[in-house]
This record gives C-alpha cells, sequence and structure tokens, in this order.
C-alpha cells in the first residue's frame, strides 16, 4: 500500500509561524495550559498539589525544577512496564534513548504523539525558510540516516533513540517527501542492523542517482564526515560495483541485497566518470560537489560539539553552503533556523512557542573580577519567561514538553542574540555539564574546541590534521593535569607534536587556568596522540551500546562515569607529550 505525501503549503507554514511569533507570551499560556490539561491525571503533578491549575504562576510555585536525575525514580517504573498514567496523562509507551556520550551511558526520556508532532512543526517550519533562499524541486537527497532497531524494555515498552522513534513513524515518510527531494536510499539501507553496511550502500545509492542528488545531509555533521572518509577508503570497490553491476560481498543483509539489486545495474559509462573524477581530485578537494554537480546545499546540525567539523566538510564542499539544522536534544526541539543563509558558526535559532513551554535561567554576574573566575556562577536562579529574557545575555534552558518533563533543565547554556517577532532567537553556546575544572579554572567545550583549533593550525602547516579529539582530567598525581587525545591524519614529527602541545596549553585563556598554571596548582598539559581509526573504534562502542550514528557525538570530555571509552583512547596511545609553556 503506498503512503499517502502530506499536502504542504509553504505559505501557510510561513504565515502561521510569523502569527505565532507577533503574540509568544499568550501562545506560551496557551500551550502550558493544553500540557497542563492534557496531563493532569498524571501521578507526579498531582502529588506536587496543581489541583488542576493550569496558570503559569501556579505552576511555577508547586512545581520544582528538575534534572534527569531527579526524574529517574518516575522513568524507572515506567521503563519497569508500571502502567499507570505516573508523568502524564496517559500511559507512556515508547522510550527514547539519548546517545550517552555526555555522561557515558544512554537515558531513557519518555517519548509520545504529541512530541513527534512538535518534531514535525520544527521540520516544517526550517523547512520552508530553507526553500525559500535554496529551492530545491524534483530532485534526490542523498540523506546520511540511519535507524538503529527499536527493543523491548523488561516492561514491554519500545525504546529506541530519539532519531530511530522519528524515522519508523510512518508520518515522517509522508511529511519528508512532501517537505524535500526524495531520498536516494531504499528503507532497506536506511533500516539496515549493521552501520557499515548501510553507509557503504548509502554511498552507491547516491553515486546511482549523482545527477539527481540536490542535497547531502544527516542529522549530525560527524556523519557526513564520517561518510565521506570512509567514501575515500572504499570509492575503487563502489566504481567496481556500478561498473559490473553487482553488489560487493562485504554486503551480507540479505533484505539490503535485494533493495540494492533493483537499483544497481552495469554502467561502465558511470563507472568511468566517477573514476576520473576521483582521480584528478587533489586531497579530496570538493568532493562533494565533483559527485554531485547538481546538489545546492549541505544540510545538517553544525554547532555546538559539531563545529570543530566544520573545517573538513568546507573541504569537501569547496563552495556548496553549509547550512545548519535545528536545535533540540532527545528531551524535545526547543528552536528552528530562519535565517539559513548565516554561515553555522553564526547561526541562530527562533524558539516556536507553541511545541513546549520554555523558561530561561540567567547566568548573569555583577561583578567583573568574579566574573573572570567564575563563567557559571548563578547570581539569580529563579527563571525567567520566554518573552522576558534580554539580548545579550546568557541562559540556561528549562523546557517543560508533551511527554511528562515538567520544568526540566537541559544543561544547554544559549545567548540571546534578537528576535524574531517577541520571540528570541537564541545561539547555542555550550553544554554547562561538560568542564574541563581542577582547581578554579572552568573550561567549556568551547574553550576546548578553540584550543585545538589554534594548535591544528601548526599541524595545517604540514599538511596534516586533527581527525578527532577528546580531553581527560588526569588527577592520578598532584597536581591534576588536563589531557588532550588527538587523532592526526598522518606522521607529525616531534618538534611539531611538542609544539602543538605547548600551543594548546597556552590557548585555554581561563584566568583561572592560567593562574593555577603559573603557580603549579595545575600541572603541564599532556598531548597523548593516538592511532588511526581510535575514534572509530569509539563510535563501534556506542553502537554496541544502541546508540544510532544519526545521534552520535564525540565525548569531548571523559569522565569516571565514561571509563570504557577513556579505556580505549589510553590503550591506543603511540606518543605523548607535556607542555613547557609556562616553565
Amino acid at each position: 500500500m503506498l503512503e499517502k505525501v502530506e499536502e504542504f503549503n509553504m505559505d501557510k507554514v510561513i504565515d502561521e509561524f510569523e502569527e505565532i511569533t507577533k503574540d509568544a507570551e499568550r501562545v506560551q499560556k496557551e500551550t502550558l495550559r493544553k500540557i497542563l490539561e492534557d496531563n493532569a491525571s498524571a501521578e507526579y503533578l498531582q502529588n506536587l498539589g496543581l489541583n488542576g491549575r493550569t496558570d503559569p504562576e501556579s505552576f511555577k510555585a508547586c512545581v520544582p525544577l528538575v534534572t534527569h536525575t531527579d526524574l529517574e525514580p518516575c522513568i524507572h517504573r515506567i521503563v519497569e512496564g508500571e502502567g499507570s498514567s505516573i508523568l502524564t496523562g496517559k500511559p507512556i509507551t515508547t522510550m527514547s534513548l539519548s546517545s550517552g556520550t555526555t555522561q557515558g551511558k544512554p537515558k531513557f526520556v519518555p517519548w509520545n504523539d504529541e512530541l513527534f508532532e512538535t518534531t514535525m512543526q520544527i521540520y516544517k517550519t526550517s523547512f520552508v525558510f530553507r526553500n525559500r533562499e535554496f529551492p530545491i524541486k524534483n530532485g534526490k537527497a542523498l540523506n546520511f540516516i540511519y535507524s538503529s532497531k527499536q527493543f523491548k524494555t523488561k516492561g514491554g515498552l519500545f525504546a529506541g533513540t530519539a532519531t530511530t522513534n522519528v524515522f519508523r513513524n510512518s508520518r515522517y515518510r509522508c511529511t519528508m517527501k512532501a517537505l524535500q527531494s526524495q531520498c536516494c536510499s531504499p528503507d532497506e539501507v536506511i533500516f539496515a542492523t549493521d552501520f557499515h553496511q548501510s553507509l557503504y550502500c548509502h554511498l552507491l545509492c547516491g553515486l546511482i542517482f549523482r545527477e539527481e542528488v540536490q542535497l547531502v545531509s544527516s542529522t549530525f555533521a560527524h556523519s557526513i564526515i564520517h561518510a565521506f572518509r570512509t567514501f575515500e577508503q572504499v570509492w575503487e570497490e563502489l566504481v567496481a560495483d556500478i561498473r559490473e553491476g553487482v553488489l560487493t560481498s562485504r554486503i551480507t543483509d540479505p533484505s539490503v541485497r535485494n533493495a540494492m539489486s533493483k537499483l544497481l545495474k552495469p554502467n561502465p559509462e558511470l563507472a568511468n566518470l566517477i573514476y576520473k573524477k576521483c582521480m584528478g581530485l587533489s586531497n579530496w578537494y570538493g568532493l562533494i560537489p565533483e559527485l554531485f554537480p547538481n546538489a545546492k546545499y549541505i544540510y545538517g546540525i553544525m554547532t555546538g560539539s559539531m563545529e570543530p567539523y566544520l573545517k573538513k566538510l568546507r573541504h569537501y564542499a569547496r563552495e556548496l553552503p553549509l547550512l545548519t539544522a535545528d536545535y533540540g536534544s532527545s528531551e524535545g526541539w526547543i528552536a528552528a533556523n530562519v535565517n539559513p543563509k548565516l554561515p553555522p558558526e553564526y547561526a541562530t535559532y527562533a524558539v516556536l512557542p507553541q511545541i513546549g513551554y520554555f523558561e530561561f535561567i540567567p547566568l548573569t554576574d555583577n561583578n567583573q573580577e568574579q566574573k573572570q573566575t567564575n563563567k557559571f556562577l548563578i547570581m539569580d536562579p529563579k527563571p525567567v519567561g520566554l518573552t522576558e529574557v534580554k539580548v545579550g545575555e546568557e541562559y540556561e534552558i528549562v523546557i517543560t514538553n508533551p511527554a511528562g518533563l515538567y520544568r526540566y533543565r537541559l544543561g544547554d547554556v544559549v545567548k540571546v542574540v534578537g528576535f524574531h517577532n517577541s520571540t528570541p532567537e537564541l545561539k547555542f553556546v555550550r553544554r554547562s555539564s561538560l568542564l574541563l575544572t581542577i582547581n578554579i579554572d572552568k573550561n567549556t567545550e568551547k574553550d576546548l574546541q578553540l584550543s585545538v583549533e589554534a594548535a591544528g593550525k601548526l599541524l595545517s602547516e604540514d599538511k596534516l590534521e586533527v581527525v578527532d579529539f577528546s580531553s581527560h582530567v588526569d588527577l592520578s598525581r598532584d597536581p591534576g593535569h588536563y589531557v588532550i587525545f588527538w587523532e592526526i591524519s598522518g606522521e607529525a614529527s616531534e618538534d611539531l607534536l611538542r609544539e602543538c602541545c605547548n600551543c594548546l596549553d597556552r590557548s585555554f585563556v581561563d584566568a583561572g587556568y592560567i593562574s593555577s598554571r603559573k603557580v603549579n596548582c595545575i600541572g603541564p598539559l599532556e598531548l597523548r596522540v593516538v592511532r588511526r581509526g581510535t575514534f572509530q573504534e569509539i563510535l563501534d562502542h556506542y553502537l554496541g551500546l544502541g546508540a544510532a550514528v544519526s545521534q552520535y557525538k564525540t565525548p569531548r570530555c571523559v569522565g569516571p562515569t565514561n571509563s570504557k571509552v577513556l579505556q580505549i583512547l589510553s590503550e591506543n596511545v603511540v606518543k605523548n607529550y607535556f607542555s613547557t609553556a609556562f616553565n
């Protein structure tokens, strides 16, 4: 039975977006009222004494700010199969799994149909603004998307990654067919159980339909980079498949082989063309437009922990625009990219006031001396509403969603850069939980990224690059020190790596770090170079835990809860260097 493609009116979506953002405060009150009315019978809300009240004042007075740890007892009962309405009015039947790369293990997050609807609202909104600037019509999309298996918990609930729960919904496929070019790859490739086989076939499908491909995308920029790094290794095998019309024996999944056999026919002319294109490239520069001459742009989440991949992505993309996708998390969506022409480094996101109820904890400090030594001091922990935020200020986001999370602290820090009508436009700053700290130092994921970028410039002079990186605080001896793990693209000289190590140390500009280094309260930074393939091993580790590549993020700060990842990194160290920058 053919799926019905949804009707889609772009002008109507834009008009609705403009209307709701003109009166975001009213829409927020209505959104909260609906969430609380739908879930009034939930045990969690009843125990807090709301008694059916739905106004923001009563809600804030009765319901505390919480983290995932606070809700784990309730979530555990749901996962175990307790059928009562614990967090929501209707029992939760599906759970999402976070990627697990932040805390070292995935966490369960309630998922329901209402959360799926908010996902579709975000997709539609961002699409209309994107398509207005970069129109796509009657083509195909090379989407590097992967759906891990859903499984059943002990209590009989379906569980899978957030992306899997979206991809496996039939309405998602109908909506995406209405929104953009049809995916090159058949469903059997997207839902293949083996990621490596799926990736190979994604690449093969893209080449088969190379003239029709109008965009290249994935959930995260990392997946796009990973795909084309893989292409560099297997391109001759792909060419042979196309030339002979026979799929490589590396693909063993019967359903995938069957689906690919319907697409793959002998095509020596195409094989010769791709071979000449690849042989003519210098260091794979401009690979994507060479392979897909009608591609209009590259699309995926490119902010936050994905920013380090932009340089390599631009190398592959040449002049093709990079468009960053929307802002959300496993717990729910927050904002859409309605300014797609902005480079990813300057991307802003307009909050959709109808998809959740949002509060913002100010991260301000009027004491400049304290501000220099503690960027995370919260002078006023009382959250403000969506329309009460101030331009130029940083906040931690608090979300109330339709799936049982009430006043939930996401741990994301954002900066308000302006307003679209009356709804704020946000710039993602950092994850507040990802910190390198030993003494009075507080270095964020962004600080780490900037340090690696600075040292990476030294490598680039020798035509080398940082493939990926992570960090660790080593407290095994006194004083403790920062450890930076690097996987690099080739062999670097000892002198160059020592210089890189010193540069990494000098590039942390946090006042607390610098002063602590000068008085030896923090020891010399250590650079540990790991063998090629180490970060692939880490990815495989997470895939083994049930994570999906579609939402994988390299763990940037490996703490004690991530002992397996730290073990993988430590076992693959081939060289190490200590900084002499502060000697």
